[in-house]
């Protein structure tokens, strides 16, 4: 499998130096160090980001490093970004810092802004992507943060950028629809998975076959499968099994605890999800497997109608003592991306995957929309092609919670649940 390359620019080491006056208020746009700062980050042709900003407590005019700086912030430059950078390789990156709170109150910015700094980068050459390069590292002085003949405040930042090579993956179709998954490399598609999907709902206690067995821990499907066996409507027994060219399982999604509505309602609910396990097998038995994550997930209330969700990696120890490394929610209307991502210094992923750095992302349709999963893997966190499955494997469980979690009033297409037509007439 030949990955296809990608850049991350980081930006890093973000501190704040603001010049204070111990006899009178600070001048027009400068606040005491006592007001809370962020950043607002926009690069060319990418959505803008936000980032708090610590204050350096050091002398205003020493050029040493700051002695607090926040965690990294960072874009993902894309084969198809690359590819045009080549021959215009310039990107422009403006950080524009603010005093006060984030948000908006009626429409308007609760913050202040302070200064703005703009910085040239050029990454569109051969070296991004092969070797780590610094663009910038020091600090600048804020435009716009003072009036004429007055002190201004300073901004520390590290601007920098490394190859983050990943493997593309799409399904060739909706995931219950049972699709060849496809490598993708520039304009080539080549398969290299199939799917199978099924939706056992006579199946009560499990989705997976009669035969399977979980490689000494048989009682974490009873655990969380049967302790919740409800009378009326639910959604259960969906599983997908991921094949490579040979024919032979090396992944699985099972959909271990079924989706139903909380009392009183027609959705699935935070304290009451839906899960599943996506599995790896256990040795040679294609009959034995072991588990290696758990996926919740449920429809969330309030302002933003979206699919919350839940991604633990399994322990020895059992389900309950999972380690979290991902959660979130996701607009239903407009789909978005499930990502897990340890590049930060603070991420508790760091503690469990040897290497930092990207991990996987998935695109995930809004609901009722035709689906065909994308699936990023960084390179760093696969060693054969039954590492790259178990991210297929997970992309298709969150992609099929989003019909899961569908509201029990609207009906579910025949391929995800056959029989509930009936039950809804």
């Amino acid at each position: 499998m030949d990955p296809c390359p990608f850049v991350r620019l980081i930006i890093e080491s973000l501190a704040l130096k603001l010049p204070s006056s111990p006899t009178k208020p600070a001048g027009p746009g400068v606040h005491p160090s006592a007001t809370p700062c962020y950043a607002k980050l926009k690069l060319t042709n990418f959505p803008s980001q936000t980032a708090l900003i610590p204050l350096c407590t050091s002398d205003p005019s020493s050029s040493s490093s700051p002695d607090s700086s926040t965690s990294s912030a960072g874009f993902h430059l894309d084969p198809s970004t690359l590819r045009r950078l080549s021959s215009k390789p310039l990107l422009t990156l403006k950080v524009s810092v603010f005093t006060g709170r984030m948000g908006r109150t009626c429409g308007v910015p609760c913050g202040k802004l302070l200064g703005s700094v703009k910085m040239s980068i050029n990454v569109g050459g051969a070296g991004a992507q092969s070797k780590p390069s610094v663009y910038y590292n020091g600090w600048m002085k804020l435009a716009g943060s003072a009036g004429p003949d007055k002190p201004v405040a300073k901004l520390h930042a590290v601007v920098r950028s490394e190859p983050d090579p990943r493997f593309v993956f799409q399904f060739g179709g909706e995931p219950e629809c049972s699709p060849v998954v496809f490598q993708i490399q520039e304009n080539i598609r080549q398969p290299v998975f199939s799917c199978k999907f099924s939706a056992d709902r006579n199946n009560r206690s499990r989705s997976l076959p009669s035969d399977f067995t979980m490689g000494g821990n048989k009682g974490w499907v009873r655990t969380f499968s049967g302790e919740r066996e409800k009378s009326g409507r639910e959604r259960k027994g969906w599983m997908i099994m991921i094949h490579d060219l040979s024919g032979s399982a090396v992944a699985a999604a099972s959909m271990i605890t079924p989706f139903v509505p909380s009392p009183g309602s027609d959705r699935v609910s935070r304290s009451n999800p839906g899960a599943w396990l996506i599995l790896r097998p256990n040795g040679p038995s294609v009959s034995s497997w072991k588990p290696w994550g758990r996926l919740e997930a449920w429809r969330e209330r309030g302002p933003v109608d979206g699919l919350g969700y839940r991604f633990a990696l399994v322990t020895d120890s059992g389900l309950t003592s999972g380690v979290p490394i991902a959660e979130g929610t996701m607009s239903v209307k407009r789909g978005g991306q499930f990502c897990i991502d340890n590049a930060r210094k603070d991420s508790v992923l760091s503690l469990v995957l040897p290497v930092r750095g990207f991990v996987m992302g998935s695109s995930v349709e809004a609901e009722g929309k035709v689906s065909k999963p994308m699936v990023q893997v960084g390179v760093r966190h696969v060693t054969c092609m039954a590492d790259a499955a178990l991210f297929v494997a997970l992309s298709a469980a969150i992609d099929l919670s989003m019909d899961a979690c569908r509201l029990f009033s609207r009906k579910l297409r025949k391929e995800l649940c056959p029989d509930e037509q009936d039950s809804l007439s």
